[in-house]
């Protein structure tokens, strides 16, 4: 069995990952981690008292980095789930990863479908000049914009320098209207709103022709089969992975 740390346990994602793990027959809940109801308060208190293979994190923004250094450089096999990583901090990940033979892996999103979107749009941007993503989650989210868009911008932009070919020199009179910038000149918008759990829809135009890719996701149990895949991964592989799609099979 595998030995499974939830750190955000009573949060929204939390709570989910923790009945999917007790429901699989292949991982065992060892310990929750939260700041609230009977869990353990940091990670190294649940280290100290119990014995744990891997930990999934749904944490905040702000405490991700350091908790996963800690997991990494104490031996225990992370995977994390909480988005607003940078560049430079999935970097310095990867590299401790390797230095201490721990086994990490980052998922912007876990959803099979969401996943796959991020895949297609990957193919379709090496036929079209000119793209832009919109995000769109619930209120409650911290962190603009999110994971996914990201990491499907970044997916994006290994096909060519720029999506904005053509376009004409841009006046904002309203600071922000066009979104942010990313990789490869790709705008992306985010919308927080109530009634959302996350939706993406990635466009893409040349003359004559408008493509989308869009995915929507209604219940939060859609991620827990990914969260599952990735656990195993990590405990069977023990290498370092950004992004799902690497061990979809």
């Amino acid at each position: 069995m595998i030995k499974v740390a939830v750190c955000g346990a009573y949060g929204k994602m939390g709570q989910e990952v923790c009945a999917a793990v007790e429901a699989d027959e292949m991982t065992t809940l060892v310990a929750k981690i939260d700041i609230q109801g009977d869990a353990y308060r940091s990670i190294e208190e649940a280290k100290n008292a119990c014995d744990i293979d891997v930990l999934v994190d749904f944490t905040q923004p702000k405490s991700i980095y350091e908790n996963a250094k800690f997991c990494i450089k104490n031996g225990i096999k992370i995977v994390i789930g909480t988005t607003g990583l940078s560049d430079d901090e999935i970097e310095e990940l990867k590299k401790l990863s390797s230095e201490n033979n721990t086994g990490c892996l980052i998922a912007p999103n876990f959803s099979t479908g969401a996943v796959l979107m991020m895949m297609f749009s990957q193919m379709a941007a090496k036929y079209f000049d000119n793209a832009e993503i919109i995000e769109l989650h619930h209120n409650q989210k911290k962190d603009a914009p999110s994971g996914t868009a990201i990491k499907t911008a970044l997916m994006m932009s290994e096909a060519k320098e720029t999506f904005k070919k053509g376009n004409c020199p841009e006046t904002e009179t309203i600071e922000g209207s066009r979104g942010g910038t990313s990789y490869s000149d790709i705008q992306i918008h985010s919308v927080r709103m109530p009634g959302y759990i996350a939706s993406q829809e990635v466009i893409f135009g040349s003359s004559g022709q408008i493509f989308k890719i869009r995915h929507d996701s209604m219940d939060r149990k859609c991620y827990m089969g990914g969260v599952l895949m990735a656990v195993k991964h990590v405990f069977d592989k023990n290498d370092f992975v950004y992004g799902l799609e690497n061990i979809l099979k």
